[in-house]
This record gives C-alpha cells, structure tokens and sequence, in this order.
C-alpha cells in the first residue's frame, strides 16, 4: 500500500469516506468505534516503548506487535460497512481470541492472588497497560452500541473483551517483571 500524499481536504466540512466510498459524517458511530480501536493502536505505541526498558519487554513486545496488526484488521473490518466487501479484507478472527486467551493464561499463572483491586501504576509498562485497557474498554463500549444497529458479528467485542483482560494481566506481569509493587485500592473509610 503507497500513500502518496497526506491531506486531501476530504475531510474540511466534517465528513470522511468508509472503504467502499460511502462519505458519512466525522461524528457517527461507526467512525466513533473504529477510530478508538486506531487509539487503541496509538496507545499500545506507548506501551511498546515503555517495554524497550522494562525487563518484560523481551517476551511483551513481540506480543504487543502482533495485536497491534490485530487491531488494523480490526479498523478495516468496521470502517467496511458493506458486508461484501468486508468479508474480503483481513479481519480478527477466533484464533486470535484464542492466541490471546493462551497469553493470559500464561502470565497470569505466575501473578500473585488479587486481594484487591489494582490501581494504575507500578511502573511506566505497567501504567501504560493500564491506560491501554481502559481506552480498549471505551472501544468495547462503542463497538457494542454499533453493533446493536448494524451487523458487525461477534468477534470484534469478543477481540476487545479479550484484549482488555489481557492488557490487565500484562500490566500486572510488567509490574512484576520489573519488581514495582502494584499500588492496590484502599476503599476510604472517612
């Protein structure tokens, strides 16, 4: 794919085209949902480079590459509204549900019990996690709210939920792996 020039003006008054050409406005839910997985993506940029000084960066990086690839597919797949033309493009599929699933649940064996819950911090892998998921979270919420008005199928909230989890647990492994506590909440008893 060539990109020749960056500007086109196409988008002055308020409106962007989807893959096929259709031109809709900036502010509708389809451009809301596929432009926070593109924040998602932006923010795992964060993390990655986080990660090239944390002592987990060597097994999360290669990790974070590959659900970086993930979500481009998955910005494709919703910016493609013909259904058509979606099914011809790369697109999240269950083995990568399943391929994050198999990354939990081999970090999160090593994590110690949770006795609380984890507030953001422990370290600057770890709190990019953290913000990571949180912006994954908002992009599930979106995706959810498009697809009860369009057919999108299931996969893209199951991709999200999953990823969401698994940003959880790779924050914790981050925290850990660098040897930071991870700052728990303490409910406020005033």
């Amino acid at each position: 794919m060539r990109i020749d020039k960056v500007y086109t003006k196409g988008g002055d008054r308020g409106q962007t085209s989807l893959i096929g050409g259709d031109r809709v406005s900036k502010a509708a839910p389809r451009i809301e949902a596929y432009g926070t997985v593109d924040e998602i993506n932006a923010t795992l940029g964060l993390v990655r480079t986080a990660l090239e000084t944390s002592a987990a960066g060597d097994h999360l990086i290669p990790i974070i590459h590959r659900v970086q690839n993930e979500l481009f597919n998955l910005g494709a797949e919703l910016a493609t509204p013909d259904p058509e033309r979606r099914a011809k493009l790369p697109r999240v599929e269950a083995r990568h549900v399943e391929q994050l699933e198999q990354d939990i649940d081999a970090l999160n064996d090593a994590l110690p019990a949770l006795k609380s819950f984890v507030l953001p911090g422990g370290g600057a892998a770890s709190a990019a996690f953290h913000l990571a998921r949180t912006v994954c979270r908002r992009g599930e919420r979106l995706i959810v709210a498009l697809g009860e008005t369009e057919d999108l199928g299931e996969l893209p909230v199951t991709y999200l939920n999953r990823l969401s989890d698994a940003l959880f647990v790779f924050g914790r492994w981050a925290a850990m792996k660098d040897g930071r506590p991870e700052p728990l909440w303490e409910p406020a008893t005033t």
